[in-house]
């Protein structure tokens, strides 16, 4: 799909972001350090911008990973290992 009114050199690679969509809970989510990259930051800057501006999120905005729902992610490919910090 194109989106006439955005140039299209500067929209982020949509396969990109399409292979860094998961399901967890029954939500499609994005992981911090993969929102990170896209946005080119830090996942500890990222997330000190949401604190500073909570309340422009929906309250269920972001969570944290339950130790087995990060391991479901490791065994499926989509986490790698070294990401887990439970």
């Amino acid at each position: 799909m194109l989106y006439p009114c955005v140039n299209q050199k500067d929209m982020p690679n949509i396969q990109f972001i399409q292979h860094k969509i998961y399901e967890v809970r029954g939500l499609q989510v994005m992981l911090d350090f993969d929102l990170a990259e896209l946005y080119e930051t830090t996942t500890s800057n990222l997330k000190r911008a949401v604190r500073r501006n909570i309340e422009r999120f929906p309250a269920d905005f972001m969570f944290e990973l339950s130790k087995e729902e990060a391991n479901l992610l490791i065994n499926k490919g989509g986490m790698p290992n070294w990401h887990t910090r439970l």
